[in-house]
This record gives C-alpha cells, structure tokens and sequence, in this order.
C-alpha cells in the first residue's frame, strides 16, 4: 500500500512539473517573440492563454506581455503609415489600407478579455483603444481610386500580345473583391477578359500519301472533349469570322505506315500420360490381389497421348507520325514545333491441333476455341491509331501554351 502511495504521489508530481515546464516554455516563448519584433506572435500567444482563464494568478505575465505588445505593434504600424503617406507614392497605398485594417483586426482580437487586471498594482492594463473607421475607409477609397483608375489606363492603352488587357483583368478583379460594385468596375472586368482572350484556330493537315479517315479527323478536332480552354486561351476548329484568331495550332500528318497482313504460326508437340481405364491388381506370382470383402483390387491404367498443336497469330501494325506546330498570325512566325507519333498493333490468336487433345495443358485448350477473324481495313487501323494520337495531341497543348 505505502509502495502504491508513493507511486501515485511521484507520478502527480510529474504531472505538476510538466504543467510547470510547459507554462514556463510558454512565457519564455512569448517574451522572445516580443524580444524579436514578432509583436503578432506574442499577441496571439497570450490572447489563447488568457482566453482559457484571464483572472488565474499565473496567466498575470501574459497580461502585461500583451499590454507590451499591443503598444509595440501599434505604435510600429502607426509610424509606418506616416512615412508612407508622407511618401505619396501611390503604390504605398494598398499597404496603407491594409495597415489600417491590421489596427482594427488587433484591437477586435483583445477587446473579448478587456478589462484586464494587473493583481500586482491592483489597476487594469492599459491598451488605447481608438475608432479607426473613417480612416479605414479613407484609405479604402484611395486605394480602390488607384486600382480603378490603373486599371482603366492599362485597358486604354492595350497592345497587340494582350497582356496589358491582363493586367487590367488582375487589377480590376482585386479592386471588386475589396471594394464590390466601384462604378463600372465589373463591366470593364468583362471587357478586359474579352479583349485579353487568345483565340487558337485547330486543323489537321495531310501530308502523307494516305487518306485519313474523316470520322479519324473528326475526332481529332472534337476540341470540347479536350478540356483545353482556360481563363486566356479558346481553341476552335471552326473558325468564326467575327474572330481574329491570335495562333494557329496545326497537326501535320507527316507519314502513314501499314505493315501487310501477317499469319505467324507456330506448332507444339504435347505429350502426357493419361487414364485409360483400369486393370486388377496382381501379386508376383499372377494371382489377383483383394481388399478385405473379397473384391478384386481395381487400379488406373495409363497410356501415353500425343497431340500437334498449332497456334496462329493474325498481325498488323500501323504507325502514324506527324509534327504540331505552333504559329503566331501577327507576324506569321512558327513558334514551336513538336513531334508526334503514335502506333496500333492488331493481334489475334486462334489455334487447331492433330492428334489426341487429352494431351495439351488447360491454356492450350482455352485457345481451340478462338477461330480466326477478318483483319481490320487500312482506314480502321489509322483510325484506331487515333485514339493515342488525340491523348498525346493533347498532352502536348496543355503543356506548352502560347503565351506565357
């Protein structure tokens, strides 16, 4: 019993010597944070301590570490927006707005514990506390009016590789997020998208000696299964002619290669013992053995089978290749050009034998079932070449865009 008291006293002591170490790291942390200029980390460190119980004797070092910090962040913060607005570069003024917002997001993080008490001088901390809102949306209309007004400049002066339409896209965007409905904002947002697209014409192109087929050409420019378009880039294969198209996006088939139709064959020769009936048991002096009832003992008789086994194999082969190429219409330039090539193998198996069966193994058998079959015409096999062609066709676009 004194050895089970013993344990329980060591072991709640270890317990209180942990919860010791472990406030006492807490503090130590808090205090390097404000040490360090890290005024956020302490402050959120000690609003979580004091969060749980504010009034308890050992959580009093948050309260003045907060005290601490929330004057140091402040007065930081304030000391900033003035070098900035004495500045007057109108790129200082998102962080402006956004140190504002900071003051204010501060002050609503303490003000769930406030008062706070300091049991040592018997007073509350103090923390100044000071109505930021005219200026928060002071420095909201500046900031919106520079965001509105840059992004109408880059709209109005454009250019030919669209990407100041872009920009003004990004600007206009962030201006809407910050401050919903700013005069025409969202209009000219459309009208930045629309004039920042690239549109891609589509085709194929036969350079080879062989007709591809159409449905094959069809398929390869079922551009709405590609899943291509994104924010910036539109992919035709119809052209539009109220469009003029930034880039064209050709797949020139460069060669078509049809192997002849193959038979291969190839003969096995299987041989096995099998049952063949049976035959009575015989002792050494030719007298028939038997089991207890009188019965003559039966036994298996075997014979060796023999059996030709002929296997075929229907082959043939296509492969296309081809190169995609990319080309800018403005200055009727190729920008990039990549190969492409794709093959489909055509392969049946169908066997026959001479001879007793009993003699080949299960996956032999398996293949007397299959007989053979009509090869596929020239135009099947381009056209299920196809099928590898558009992933790789595909693979390509959605790796190499034309604009970066």
């Amino acid at each position: 019993m004194r050895n089970l008291n013993f344990m329980r006293k060591t072991t709640l002591l270890l317990i209180l010597l942990v919860l010791v170490l472990a406030s006492c790291s807490s503090v130590k942390t808090t205090e390097k944070a404000i040490n360090s200029g890290n005024y956020e980390k302490a402050i959120s460190l000690s609003v979580e301590k004091l969060a749980k119980n504010k009034n308890k004797e050992k959580n009093q070092p948050y309260v003045t570490m907060l005290q601490e910090a929330f004057k140091k962040a402040t007065d930081r913060n304030l000391d900033r927006i003035s070098f900035l607005e004495k500045e007057k570069n109108p790129d200082n003024l998102e962080t402006i707005y956004n140190l504002y917002q900071r003051l204010h997001n501060r002050q609503e993080q303490i003000k769930p514990l406030l008062p706070l008490r300091i049991l040592s001088s018997g007073r509350n901390a103090k923390f100044k506390l000071v109505d930021y809102t005219d200026r928060i949306l002071e420095a909201k209309e500046n900031y919106a009016s520079y965001l509105y007004e840059n992004g109408v400049a880059l709209l109005n002066e454009g250019d030919r590789n669209k990407i100041n339409y872009r920009r003004a896209f990004d600007e206009l965007r962030h201006l809407d997020n910050i401050s919903p409905n700013y005069k025409d904002t969202r209009n000219l947002i459309e009208e930045a998208h629309a004039k920042g697209i690239d549109y891609v014409f589509v085709s194929v192109r036969n350079r080879t000696n062989q007709i591809i087929p159409r449905r094959l050409e069809r398929d390869l420019l079922a551009i709405d299964t590609y899943g291509l378009d994104d924010l910036w880039t539109q992919y035709h294969a119809q052209k539009d002619r109220n469009i003029q198209y930034d880039f064209d996006l050709e797949l020139d088939f460069r060669d078509i290669l049809i192997s002849p139709e193959q038979i291969r064959e190839k003969e096995v020769i299987k041989e096995r013992q099998v049952k063949d009936g049976y035959k009575y048991l015989q002792d050494k002096d030719g007298k028939y053995v038997k089991d207890s009832l009188g019965n003559k003992i039966k036994i298996d008789k075997f014979k060796k089978v023999r059996c030709k086994f002929y296997e075929f194999t229907q082959f043939k082969s296509s492969k296309v290749t081809g190169v995609v190429k990319y080309i800018d219409n403005r200055t009727n330039q190729l920008l990039q050009r990549f190969p492409i090539q794709s093959e489909f193998i055509f392969e049946h198996i169908y066997a026959d034998y001479d001879g007793d069966r009993r003699a080949l193994d299960k996956s032999f058998i398996e293949l007397l079932d299959q007989t053979s079959v009509n090869f596929p015409s020239n135009e099947q096999m381009v056209y299920d070449t196809g099928t590898d062609l558009k992933q790789k066709l595909k693979h390509i676009i959605t790796r190499n865009k034309f604009r970066n």
